[in-house]
């Protein structure tokens, strides 16, 4: 019992958040905002920085940076397994189909990363900066800011597999969609509040062709698209060819967070599939969509919640996994 109760003293030192996370649980399982204060008291600022330098020179780079977090948590949890390189040991997650062609933002991660180790070697995870870079974007284009949990560490491994399995595809159904968010502990509310990270970002005509020209196998374009948005996706996505153009997921705003991709999905614009059946396939997500095209204050509120639940996704803590002093390789090729 003494030694339990030293134990304890010890901890109220170290941080009363520690000593509550023991005695409570913490609410974000062991993660908390504070982490580098003392080892690395500058590192929020230097994401920061970085972050903002990169999307005043794209815009662009804001939704890509919030995409590879979502594409690093719902493979292996986040564990920053996304950045990894091919090498002898691990086959890259960056061949997927989900993130071939697709994916980007990694030189901005390098960046960082190289700030990071030059101010505070060893100390900042990777996969801390892909959830610092998320929030960071977020609010740099104009959506909610949040406090971002820390003290994940490193994958020592990627997974191709649960990359091309467990990421949800703009062409699954709505079902497939939500037990996809189930499986890593997300609910319906994170389903139609992170999906809302379509506010901002691009989609390449790939990714939606089958909804302007053959939906359901019968040669017809999606009933619930409208038809003059229609018309106009297929003047750049033409039946083939052309597989890399580019379309805003919110033709409205498209560099601006705001609760548009909502209303558009009101108004049968949603561009992808996985958008428009948020509206179309449940009363329960229909309710979610039409609240937040109502109220852009809940959409903020639900969805800076909804990146915490899912930046929670099976952190590696403590002694798991490394700290990479090279986000593309681990630090010595296990």
């Amino acid at each position: 019992m003494a030694t339990s109760m030293g134990c304890l003293v010890l901890l109220c030192l170290v941080s009363p958040l520690l000593l509550a996370s023991a005695i409570h649980g913490h609410p974000w399982g062991g993660l908390f905002p504070q982490f580098y204060d003392h080892s690395c008291p500058k590192a929020k600022e230097i994401v920061q920085s970085i972050v903002a330098q990169a999307v005043a020179k794209e815009t662009r780079m804001a939704a890509s940076l919030v995409r590879l977090h979502f594409h690093d948590c719902f493979v292996k949890g986040c564990d920053a397994s996304v950045l990894l390189d091919n090498s002898s040991s691990i086959v890259s997650e960056k061949g997927s189909n989900p993130n071939r062609n697709s994916l980007r933002g990694f030189e901005v991660v390098d960046q960082i990363k190289a700030a990071l180790e030059a101010a505070c070697p060893g100390t900042v995870s990777c996969a801390d900066i892909l959830a610092l870079a998320a929030r960071d974007s977020t609010v740099l284009v104009g959506g909610p800011y949040w406090d971002v949990p820390l003290g994940r560490r490193d994958s020592l491994g990627a997974s191709i597999q649960g990359s091309n399995n467990d990421i949800p595809a703009p062409n699954n159904t709505l079902p497939t969609i939500i037990t996809k968010f189930k499986r890593q502990g997300l609910n319906v509310v994170d389903v139609v509040a992170l999906s809302g990270g379509h506010t901002i970002g691009m989609s390449r005509c790939t990714s939606f062709r089958q909804r302007l020209y053959n939906q359901t196998g019968n040669g017809m374009a999606d009933s619930t698209l409208d038809v003059s948005y229609a018309a106009q996706l297929r003047q750049g996505c033409p039946r083939s060819g052309g597989d890399n153009n580019l379309f805003p997921l919110d033709f409205v705003t498209p560099a601006k967070f705001d609760n548009f991709y909502y209303k558009n999905l009101l108004a049968g614009k949603g561009l992808l599939s996985s958008d428009e059946v948020l509206l179309t396939k449940s009363a329960e997500t229909a309710a979610l969509v039409k609240a937040y095209a109502a109220d852009v204050n809940l959409f903020f509120q639900h969805f800076a919640q909804s990146m915490v639940n899912m930046g929670n996704i099976s952190p590696l803590t403590g002694s798991q996994g490394e700290i990479r002093k090279n986000c593309r390789r681990l630090n010595n090729n296990h």
